[in-house]
C-alpha cells in the first residue's frame, strides 16, 4: 500500500471560524507544486478533511492530476482527530494508493505513528508538504518513509 499526505496550502490568517478560512494566492501555487509529485501515481481515492482549506487544496490536486474521481470529504481528518479513530476508519478501506489531505498537528503524528511507532515527534509537514509511505499494512512503526516534499 502506498499512502500518500498532503498538509493543505498556507491559509488566511483569519476568518469566521478555523474551518472556513481560505488558501492564499501563495497556498495555491504551493499545492500546485506538491501535487506535481503525484503526477503518474496510480491514486484510487482522494480524501479531505471538510475545512475549507483542506478542499481547496483537494480540488486543485484532482484538477493538476486529472483526476477522474470525486474528492471524498471525511469528517475525522481536522486537526485534533484522535490517530486510533483515523487508523479504525483507513484500516477499512481497500485502496492501494490513498492521498489524504488534512492538517497539522494531525497529518505530522499521523505520518510518525505510522513510521515509527511513536506521536512524540511528528514529521515536519509545512503548507503544502507532501508524504510518501508505504508499506503492507497501515500500523504503528510498519510502514516506511520513501519520501517528503516541502513546497517551499
Amino acid at each position: 500500500m502506498r499512502l500518500w499526505l498532503l498538509r493543505h496550502g498556507e491559509a488566511e490568517p483569519r476568518a469566521r471560524t478555523d474551518a472556513e478560512r481560505d488558501l492564499t494566492e501563495q497556498g495555491r501555487e504551493e499545492v500546485r507544486r506538491s501535487a506535481a509529485h503525484l503526477h503518474g501515481r496510480p491514486l484510487q481515492a482522494i480524501l479531505a478533511s471538510p475545512y475549507r482549506r483542506a478542499q481547496q487544496t483537494a480540488e486543485i490536486v484532482r484538477e493538476v492530476l486529472g483526476f477522474a474521481g470525486q474528492v471524498e470529504t471525511v469528517s475525522w481528518l481536522t486537526p485534533e482527530t484522535d490517530l486510533r479513530d483515523a487508523l479504525l476508519y483507513l484500516d477499512r478501506r481497500n485502496e492501494q494508493e490513498l492521498l489524504l489531505v488534512t492538517h497539522q498537528p494531525f497529518v505530522g503524528a499521523l505520518g510518525a505513528w505510522l513510521v515509527t511507532g511513536s506521536r512524540s515527534e511528528g514529521l515536519p509537514m509545512g503548507t503544502a508538504s507532501l508524504a510518501e509511505l508505504s508499506g503492507e499494512h497501515l500500523a504503528g512503526g510498519l510502514m516506511t518513509l520513501e519520501s517528503l516534499h516541502h513546497s517551499r
